[in-house]
């Protein structure tokens, strides 16, 4: 578990572009399992591909003219509970950090591991979930 005062700034860099922090296994229940629309989920972290990569590209991807309706974010190492609940979600995938998952009617339709994401600027992250959301939202 990382500090919480460490991971505010790393957690408002999404909060504060529209996305909706979750900290309990409740929230995310509530959040992901809709019957009905789509939701982005990002699972934040502190390592240096989440801040160059993912965070950027879930960002540039949500101005997109097509995007998800809900957009979410729980923080792997500062929410345990929220994210091992989101991870029972991305099932069959492995755990992942920083990960992106991109959910239809509570289903998920579209997954980005680490290593979709490491090593990839965060334009090409952000073009492959625009393509996600021009088919799935």
């Amino acid at each position: 578990m990382y500090p919480v005062e460490l991971t505010i700034p790393m957690a408002k860099d999404l909060t504060a572009h529209g996305f909706t922090g979750l900290t309990s296994a409740d929230e995310v229940n509530a959040a992901l399992s809709a019957t009905e629309g789509t939701a982005l989920l990002v699972v934040n972290s502190v390592c240096g591909c989440a801040a160059a990569n993912a965070r950027p590209g879930a960002k540039f991807a949500a101005l997109n003219e097509k995007k998800p309706d809900h957009l979410y974010t729980v923080f792997a190492g500062v929410d345990q509970e929220a994210t091992a609940t989101a991870r029972e979600h991305l099932l069959p995938y492995p755990p992942s950090s920083p990960a992106i998952g991109l959910f239809k009617d509570g289903k998920l339709v579209h997954f980005l591991e680490r290593h979709h994401i490491e090593g990839r600027s965060a334009e090409i992250i952000a073009e492959n979930l625009k393509m996600a959301f021009d088919r799935y939202c």
